[in-house]
């Protein structure tokens, strides 16, 4: 059984393009084909982490991870396409979070047939859920917390920070802050991020060096157009 957590999304103006095949196209092309195609674009993530420590984790690399990183950099790629690709690097990032929380052995009777309770409600069904509305200042990046509402006991749990985007990383600088105000521990943090620049990431970490970040990738352009694309407002 989880050990219990809590889920903080954080709501703020989010702050090279690519080309993969997808998974299910043909896997044998006849040469004429082959010439037509664009080149592959490998992203060096783990050069980019080296120097920023063992606090920032990245998922293993894979092909699928690569598609969904490609077609969300994509500029052509249409908004449809956008949310499916975000949505399924987000339950990547998340469910690999909830791996980071801590559990107690239980034993429990087991039904069948039930297909998996969708996906257990999409990762975690009981898990609570905290808002922090942060924006920042488009000419000094200083960025002012509007809002924040939490679990009253949430300075004994273990929280999932979840922000898409590390850019500079002062937007999630200034939500740690907020959480450490209502008590909660730096070691107790857990950052759930799709996409960083080193720049985001060893920015937050020499601040909160106790802070654990889980992201995908580490790569000096950060597609900043995600929160635009994903809710439409591009």
């Amino acid at each position: 059984m989880r050990g219990e957590g809590r889920c903080l999304s954080m709501e703020a103006d989010f702050p090279a393009a690519s080309i993969m095949p997808c998974q299910n196209s043909p896997q044998q092309l006849s040469s004429e084909q082959s010439h037509s195609l664009p080149k592959r674009v490998r992203f060096a993530a783990s050069a980019e982490s080296e120097n920023i420590g063992h606090r920032l984790k990245l998922l293993p690399m894979n092909d699928q991870i690569r598609e969904l990183q490609t077609i969300i950099r994509d500029k052509t790629t249409s908004r449809g396409d956008f949310v499916f690709c975000a949505d399924r690097l987000i339950r990547l990032v998340v469910e690999e979070g909830l791996n980071q929380l801590p559990y107690t052995e239980c034993t429990v009777t087991t039904p069948t047939g039930e297909a998996m309770e969708q996906g257990l409600r999409d990762c975690c069904r009981s898990i609570r859920i905290g808002k922090i509305l942060i924006q920042s200042d488009e000419d000094t990046q200083k960025a002012k917390v509007y809002y924040a509402k939490f679990p009253p006991d949430i300075y004994r749990r273990k929280v999932l920070l979840m922000y898409p985007i590390l850019s500079t990383g002062n937007t999630v600088i200034e939500a740690v802050k907020v959480l450490i105000e209502h008590g909660v521990q730096p070691n107790h943090i857990i950052l759930l991020s799709l996409f960083s620049t080193p720049h985001g990431a060893k920015s937050i970490i020499e601040e909160f060096p106790e802070i654990t970040i889980l992201a995908t990738e580490v790569h000096p352009i950060a597609p900043t157009h995600f929160g635009q694309k994903y809710f439409g407002t591009d």
